[in-house]
Order: C-alpha cells, then structure tokens, then sequence
C-alpha cells in the first residue's frame, strides 16, 4: 500500500486534478470542482519542491479543507443593486406611511388612494382629505388611524 503513495508524483496529481474536474462537468455539484483543485495545487507545488508523500497527502488535505470557506465565500448570492425587500410584499412597505382619504371612512370602511392604486382601509370614522398613517396591514386591507 505504501507502494502506491510512495509512487505519487507530480503528474499524478495533475492527472487526479484533471479527472476531478472533468467528473464535474459530467456531474454538477461543485464539489469536485475544489478537489481537483486542491490535487492541481498540490501537483503544481509538487513540480516546484520535492516533497515526500505524506506530505503531499497532507497538502491536499489542507488544501480541499481550505477550499469550503472559498466556496461558500464565492456560492453566496449577492443581492441585487434593484432588488426591493418588499417585492411580493407590498402592503409591508405601507406600514408608517401617511396618506389622504380619498373617501371617508364611515362605519370602519374607507378608501384611500396609493399611487394609482385605490385601497381599502379600516379604522375610525373620519371625513374625507384627512391625512391618516398606516399602522397595521392583513393581506390587501389597510388598518389606519389620524395622524
């Protein structure tokens, strides 16, 4: 057995890194993507400084360990420049805002007029062009109250 990793050189790992990485584009997963490229990084090194095989061994362990921070660094989405928190979730971003009724809530039941959009709201009875502040939403209904 000692046989075998004695034998380990360069190419070896060279060719070991080419396989992982080509098993990755026949098999997505990214996984083996990192591998092959701690075996790239250790047969690189391993042309340039004669090192024995255990600690080529050891070179490639730190090196595929090393590789997960890197991934998951690399793998995390970023957010996008135009992306809205409240996308899907619109009635969310009404809550604390001020606007006027546009007609008057009169036994609980308004309306109010957001963008070109006319919703309904709920709260105490109050005349129309009162300014009124969004304190609590469920699903498409406003609650309301005077600001």
């Amino acid at each position: 057995m000692t046989d075998m990793f004695v034998s380990l050189g360069s190419w070896n790992w060279l060719i070991f890194g080419f396989i992982l990485m080509a098993l990755e584009v026949l098999a997505p997963g990214i996984f083996l993507f990192w591998l092959g490229l701690a075996a790239l990084l250790v047969g690189l090194i391993s042309f340039t400084v004669a090192v024995s095989w255990q600690i080529q061994l050891v070179m490639f362990a730190v090196f595929a360990a090393a590789a997960v921070p890197v991934w998951r660094r690399l793998a995390r989405p970023k957010p996008e420049a135009g992306a809205s928190p409240f996308l899907n979730r619109r009635t969310e971003a009404l809550l604390g805002r001020e606007f006027t009724l546009e007609k008057p809530i009169i036994d609980g039941s308004g309306t109010v007029r957001i963008g070109d959009t006319v919703w309904r709201v709920a709260g105490p009875d109050v005349p129309a062009g009162t300014r009124v502040k969004v304190v609590q939403v469920d699903g498409a209904n406003l609650t309301v109250a005077a600001a």
